[in-house]
């Protein structure tokens, strides 16, 4: 065999070996990403009134991955839900919620990344046939109309107020009983008359004072008396 011919021979070798290589690492890389996309889960759900979607990572390993959960429309991408969410599983499940008001049937597709490789959930995630139930909202009381509360000033005036015992009590315009006239008395007296000048008297208070001016009289007369009477005996018989 010429020389050129065991070199082509040994290239096509060589490339073989390379591509089988490959095909061998791609191959377990496969598979075992493969293994970790079992792990996973995801569920389109209620949180009361809010949609979410929630993923499950059961990968007993622990290995870290990133979810990142897509919108699809006609088998395309529309839009992301939230960001890329990084999780750690367990045997037991590790849970992760993305927040998205999600219509009935809507499709959605949940991307795994670990490690150098990646992958979808399959197959991809449907929503509910039916939307979470909108809050409802509370009606508020209606009050029937009727007369109001608080009376007018007329009504309030002409309404007879009540007394503490529950009696109505009379209004002003109606006459009070210490009010009313009591009744003339028709009997004749047989008593006579004052005087006219007493009445005067006992209406201006004039007779209350005359004892006192009587008895300041009698006083003033006594004194003047009396310094009369030493006065005529200091002077003597002789000087009268």
């Amino acid at each position: 065999m010429s020389p050129s011919r065991r070199t082509a021979a040994r290239s096509v070798r060589m490339l073989g070996v390379t591509a089988a290589s490959a095909a061998l690492v791609l191959g377990v890389s496969g598979s075992a990403l493969a293994d970790n996309i079992t792990y996973f889960s995801a569920e389109a759900a209620c949180d009361g009134t809010k949609g979410v979607i929630t993923v499950t990572d059961k990968d007993p390993a622990a290995t870290p991955a990133v979810v990142t959960v897509f919108l699809q429309n006609n088998n395309a991408d529309l839009r992301q839900v939230g960001r890329p969410t990084q999780v750690k599983g367990s045997a037991e499940g590790v849970t992760i919620t993305f927040t998205e008001d999600w219509e009935p049937n809507a499709k959605y597709r949940i991307h795994v990344r670990t490690g150098n490789a990646e992958g979808d959930i399959e197959p991809y995630l449907t929503a509910p046939a039916k939307a979470c139930a909108a809050a409802e909202t509370p009606t508020t009381p209606t009050t029937p109309a009727g007369p109001s509360a608080s009376a007018s000033p007329s009504d309030s005036a002409s309404a007879p107020a009540e007394s503490a015992s529950g009696t109505p009590a009379p209004s002003a315009s109606s006459p009070s009983a210490s009010d009313s006239t009591a009744p003339a008395d028709t009997t004749v007296s047989s008593a006579p008359s004052p005087a006219v000048g007493e009445s005067n008297l006992a209406e201006t208070g004039a007779n209350s004072h005359t004892g006192l001016i009587v008895g300041i009289a009698a006083v003033l007369v006594v004194v003047g008396g009396g310094a009369v009477f030493f006065g005529m005996r200091r002077r003597g018989p002789g000087n009268r």
